[in-house]
C-alpha cells in the first residue's frame, strides 16, 4: 500500500520553507505536520525537545 502525503506539510531543512505534499527528498524534509504552522514551527519544536531531553539527561545523571 502507498502512503498518500498530498495532505501533510514538511519543512525542508534546506530551504527552510514549508511545504505540502512530497515536493522534494526525504532526507531534507522533517515531518510530516498536520498543519502548515506546525511546520513552520519544526526547528524551533526541535531545539525546545532537545533542550527538555538534555535536561532529562542531566537530572537522570544526577540522581
Amino acid at each position: 500500500m502507498t502512503e498518500h502525503h498530498d495532505d501533510q506539510y514538511w519543512f525542508n531543512t534546506r530551504t527552510g520553507k514549508v511545504e505540502r505534499g512530497n515536493q522534494s527528498i526525504a532526507s531534507e524534509l522533517l515531518g510530516p505536520f498536520a498543519t502548515e504552522a506546525e511546520a513552520a514551527r519544526a526547528t524551533e519544536k526541535l531545539q525546545e525537545n532537545a533542550r527538555r531531553w538534555a535536561e532529562e539527561d542531566a537530572a537522570e545523571d544526577n540522581s
